[in-house]
């Protein structure tokens, strides 16, 4: 045990994942009301309120209604330290949430209960498994009709490939839902439909008692015997241990919109979720307890708050202990730094913080000096890894608007694409700016926020380009010769490395073949 053991124990970092309109940001919200961090929960849908969610702070995100950057929130709650990182549903953001999984020990995956899984959360879910994060699912919107609960548990195990376990079970659903039987307290939750308060709980050890009848209609109270005498038969006893190894996820029943459901699961995980773990660096094993500050950017976003044209980046802590205004390496300048404005987040609301520990996640403020996968430490050379940026698939030339504004889209552009939301080449026949991205959207976003933030007009022109490949070789004179040939659909990346823009996947291949002694890869890491 050393000094920092207690406060490692009492943190949970966990992130929330779905498809877009399953419920996380409502369910992020809901959970920061039990932790107390927010007294009333925004009306998510409701224009008339001007109170939107909580962690949807970017302009674009209230006008459309969905996230599209992960924002970080933490509270306490029953003597633990929370943190949860809310990440874009949407699948043109999905490189985000990918890198977001990387700095979180365990994860919930929220499921609509009418529509099942979906093909984003599928993809989601081969990264924890992946990295054999330990996943928790939620089964929300109880109160409207949807799938029988048995056939959604089949669902959920053969289309995310792990194995379930119901820990609460749902009394029938939409309009005659009556609440969940807690199996995990062995407690009946009764549903009374409303967005700001919670609903009774009764003890109820015995589900065969005749008492059962007084609360529901006997013939919901004969489903729910049957159901859970099946789960029971069905399903093994819950592992907690089977559980941290990612490989059974516990299933939970409610709606997070009529705030059902949700404390349950937060009981339920801060008692069974884990507290930070050891991290794999290239170099070794980083475990939490150790005495030595590291942590590695996983995100960086501009403008955190429009009237400064400022940058955060945020780093998750993988051990020790990160202390204010103390002097930290950053290995890749390889010289050493100090912050004496680190922050803690409650969705926007920041506060400025003297420590913080293993797991927790602070933003630094940034003029440039990070990327994403950079590493502090307290003075060791590591080196964190695992944080890709995927190979786009559309691109577009980005033209200026506005020639008085050349000095904001340049820095507007360099800003925007540090925080890895879209990649910048430049085309080294012709000194063309090309911004590539995984979906369209993402162009949108980005024009907005030029307008936005920067005050910068750019307009789109199109380009038809396949993919684009990073290429190395060992071989000068084959590398020298590829050039030449492809000096049209050569550009460079922003760290200056070399790529190839190939316009259809079979000239792609026909490279492939003609140059055997060039490699060519799909992500940035290599």
């Amino acid at each position: 045990m050393n000094q920092y053991s207690t406060e490692i124990e009492r943190r949970r970092t966990f992130a929330i994942i779905s498809h877009p309109d399953a419920g996380k940001t409502t369910l992020t919200e809901k959970l920061l009301l039990f932790g107390g961090a927010i007294h009333v929960a925004g009306a998510v849908k409701s224009n008339k309120i001007k109170r939107t969610a909580t962690s949807d702070w970017m302009e674009i995100e209230k006008q459309r209604g969905i996230s599209v950057a992960t924002s970080v929130m933490a509270f306490d709650y029953d003597g633990h330290k929370i943190n949860i990182l809310d990440t874009p549903g949407h699948q043109d953001f999905a490189e985000d949430t990918f890198r977001t999984l990387t700095a979180v020990d365990s994860v919930i995956i929220v499921i609509d209960v009418a529509k099942g899984v979906e093909a984003q959360t599928r993809r989601l879910m081969e990264v924890c498994r992946m990295r054999k994060t330990p996943v928790i699912v939620f089964v929300n919107k109880m109160d409207r009709d949807g799938k029988d609960p048995f056939d959604l548990l089949d669902e959920i195990e053969e289309e995310l490939h792990i194995k379930v376990r119901p820990l609460s079970w749902p009394i029938d659903m939409g309009q005659r839902f009556r609440g969940v039987y807690n199996i995990y307290e062995q407690k009946l939750n009764l549903y009374a439909p409303s967005k700001q308060y919670v609903t009774e709980n009764v003890e109820f050890k015995d589900i065969n008692s005749p008492e059962l009848e007084n609360y529901i209609d006997p013939a919901q109270a004969a489903k729910l015997r049957e159901d859970i005498e099946l789960i029971e038969g069905v399903y093994p006893e819950f592992d907690v241990q089977t559980y941290l190894a990612g490989d059974i996820a516990p299933v939970f029943f409610g709606s997070a919109l009529n705030n059902f459901g949700v404390k349950e699961l937060l009981d339920c995980f801060i008692r069974i979720a884990p507290s930070p773990r050891p991290v794999q660096a290239v170099e070794r094993v980083v475990d939490p307890e150790e005495d030595n500050f590291t942590g590695f950017v996983f995100k960086i976003h501009a403008n955190m708050d429009p009237n400064h044209r400022s940058c955060i980046a945020f780093v998750k802590i993988c051990s020790g202990k990160f202390e204010r205004n103390a002097n930290y390496k950053h290995v890749r300048f390889g010289k050493m730094m100090r912050f004496s404005s680190p922050t803690a987040f409650m969705a926007q609301k920041k506060e400025i913080v003297d420590e913080a520990y293993a797991g927790d996640i602070v933003g630094l403020p940034d003029t440039g000096n990070f990327k994403i996968g950079d590493t502090l430490t307290a003075g060791e050379e590591l080196h964190f890894k695992g944080l890709p940026s995927f190979s786009p698939e559309m691109f577009k030339y980005i033209e200026n608007a506005d020639p008085m504004k050349a000095k904001q889209l340049n820095k507007g552009i360099e800003q925007l694409m540090d925080e890895g939301v879209a990649q910048l080449f430049v085309n080294q026949f012709n000194g063309r700016k090309i911004i590539g991205t995984v979906g369209q959207l993402q162009f949108e976003v980005i024009q907005y926020r030029l307008l936005h933030e920067y005050g910068a007009q750019c307009k789109w022109e199109p380009i038809s380009l396949y993919k684009a490949c990073w290429i190395e070789s060992d071989n000068p004179q084959a590398m020298e010769n590829f050039k030449k040939r492809k000096a049209q659909y050569m550009a460079l990346d922003k760290e200056g490395r070399d790529v190839y823009l190939a316009d259809s996947g079979y000239v792609l291949s026909m490279a492939q073949q003609d140059f055997p002694d060039i490699k060519f890869h799909f992500t940035s890491e290599f």
